[in-house]
């Protein structure tokens, strides 16, 4: 019994350990291409639906879509930054 215990504790410390890593891997990835939690389309924090920002009315060098409302994503920064105009990019 005390086995088949350590076992389950073992597979659930491996299993958080896991989540840890997949979940650093998502926000490393929604930092580099400026996703919020309200582009996934997910429910906010508090349980409610997340708003509709609008329609995209500039798309990134990689295809990457903002409506000009919210944050500024990072390409945006970097294309700002490079000299660029947010009117190089609207839609």
């Amino acid at each position: 019994m005390a086995q088949a215990k350590a076992l389950m504790e073992q597979a659930e410390k491996s299993k958080r350990a896991e989540r840890a890593e997949a979940l650093a891997a998502i926000k490393a990835k929604m930092a580099e291409y400026g996703i919020t939690a309200a582009d996934l389309g997910g429910a906010t924090r508090a349980g409610k639906a997340a708003k509709v920002k609008g329609e995209a009315k500039y798309r990134g060098p990689n295809g990457e879509l903002w409506s000009g409302k919210g944050r500024r994503p990072a390409w945006a920064n970097e294309a700002l930054a490079a000299g660029k105009s947010l009117n190089d990019f609207a839609i």
